[in-house]
């Protein structure tokens, strides 16, 4: 099984409270995902996250064909990190860590997913021709959204 990682570093001029309250809200995701996405939570417990929480949505992640996502967060320690992994979903594999670290200026926050995908040769080929740009262009918008949420001048 191939692994591929994709790591992201961006500081947020704001509280780690403030960073923690929106980050740890599953409703948020739908926010930070690209509209052309399609993504909409189906079901998930109202509730901050927590270990052992689950969360289903469905999206369009290639050639508007609708995928159900599946994704347990299993580690959450609040305004420092959480981790969600997929259950169900498109990837064979999908670990995705999420840390915030306070910092004089305000918070840096840093994305570290790792993922493989099924098929074995295919799945590489696919990775090589597809779902790495796909990846790294879904981490592009939520960059700028974020940027745009948290660091612009209002």
């Amino acid at each position: 099984m191939k692994l591929y990682k994709i790591e992201t570093v961006q500081h947020l001029n704001t509280t780690i409270e403030q960073c923690w309250d929106f980050f740890s809200s599953p409703k948020n995701l739908q926010t930070i995902t690209p509209d052309n996405m399609s993504f909409v939570i189906q079901d998930f417990d109202e509730k901050r996250m927590y270990p052992g929480q689950i969360i289903t949505y469905t999206l369009k992640p290639l050639l508007g064909i609708k995928v159900s996502w599946v994704t347990e967060i299993t580690v959450a320690k609040e305004n420092e990190y959480f981790i969600d992994i997929q259950l169900f979903g498109p990837y064979k594999l999908w670990h995705h860590k999420h840390f915030f670290a306070p910092t004089e200026t305000g918070v840096k926050m840093t994305d570290i997913v790792h993922y493989a995908l099924p098929f074995g040769f295919l799945g590489r080929i696919m990775n090589k021709l597809v779902v790495e740009n796909k990846v790294k262009s879904i981490f592009d918008y939520r960059r700028n959204k974020i940027e745009e949420l948290f660091n612009s001048k209002k």
